[in-house]
């Protein structure tokens, strides 16, 4: 029975696609694929061979256990995840008005071109709860886009980085849910709306300055 082909992925804003993927790349996208259309009991060794359109045995190869292909899934996710928001780019400023346009870009972009990434997301840090292991993994990788913030949070003269990085990731996981497979999926707000609640945010942490 002829496999479906995997979706493509988000490439980095402003970058072309290469040409070709790595059989690590390939096995992870293809997991990513199996997730959003399935969800974790459709996650297994022989599906992922199937999806990639790789021989039986090759998954298995590259991740031997369930843990290791759960931790390329996320690893790979993470990847994903760092190309859509961009967090390198978009965290360079302490204006908090620029800030907040940035977050309601890099939101905006995901929410309207990546929503089987976010079902991803989802699935596996609900597995996560479950596992340990995965669960330090998962908060490892985490750690690319909370670390930046908390240092714009205290560059912005936030008296309490940590918390109030805490309550931006907060803010943005929530509408990311409720726009991906809550009640507000089928009325995505738009950058502006985005960028004016991000704002609102922002002045009540920080004060005037914002």
């Amino acid at each position: 029975m002829p496999t479906r082909p995997t979706p493509a992925l988000p490439a980095a804003p402003g970058t072309t696609r290469p040409a070709a993927r790595s059989r690590a790349d390939l096995i992870a996208d293809a997991a990513l694929a199996l997730l959003a259309e399935r969800g974790m009991r459709g996650l297994t060794h022989r599906a992922v061979d199937e999806r990639a359109g790789l021989p039986q045995g090759s998954t298995s190869n590259h991740a031997r256990t369930r843990q290791a292909l759960l931790e390329t899934t996320v690893r790979r996710l993470a990847e994903l995840e760092a190309q859509v928001l961009a967090p390198g780019d978009l965290l360079t400023s302490s204006d908090p008005a620029q800030v907040a346009a940035g977050l309601a870009h890099a939101l905006h972009r995901y929410l309207t071109g990546s929503t089987e990434l976010l079902v991803c997301r989802y699935e596996l840090a609900l597995e996560a709860t479950r596992r340990p292991g995965l669960r330090t993994f998962y908060d490892d990788a985490g750690g690319r886009f909370r670390d930046p913030l908390v240092a714009v949070m205290a560059a912005a003269g936030s008296a309490d980085p940590e918390r109030h990085a805490l309550s931006v990731v907060a803010w943005t996981e929530g509408m990311m849910f409720a726009c991906a497979v809550g009640s507000y999926h089928r009325a995505v707000p738009t950058e502006d709306e985005l960028r004016a609640s991000c704002t609102e945010l922002l002045r009540g942490m920080l004060g005037a300055s914002a």
